[in-house]
């Protein structure tokens, strides 16, 4: 049975921090590129995608953060992600992921980098 997919952000600083709930699928394309384009069109220029330590990311998933990625590597956004499976950080590196966002161990870390990127 799938988990409800839930979305939110908030401002720690200069990041724009996207929480990610639920299965990262398809069916999560519109939630994930609302909020990538609520904090794009906030200014955000720093992002960090934080996932839910039991989220479920399938092929369809990895097709949206693909685009989400994509794009903000087109705006000039530099984007981290944390709480990744040690599973699915390998998965991401496999499928490429990792050459638009770095990986990071934790939010603390994450935020920790991404505040002095330019």
């Amino acid at each position: 049975m799938s988990k409800p997919n839930e979305v939110s952000t908030r401002l720690k600083g200069e990041v724009s921090v996207v929480d990610i709930r639920g299965d990262v699928t398809a069916l999560a394309t519109e939630p994930i590129e609302e909020a990538y384009r609520g904090v794009t069109a906030a200014g955000a220029k720093k992002i960090l995608l934080v996932f839910a330590p039991d989220c479920y990311i399938n092929s369809g998933g990895i097709a949206v953060l693909i685009g989400v990625l994509g794009e903000a590597k087109r705006q000039g956004q530099v984007v981290g992600m944390t709480g990744l499976t040690p599973h699915f950080q390998k998965v991401f590196s496999m499928v490429g992921l990792t050459k638009y966002a770095q990986i990071h161990r934790s939010e603390q870390d994450a935020l920790a980098t991404l505040e002095v990127a330019r």
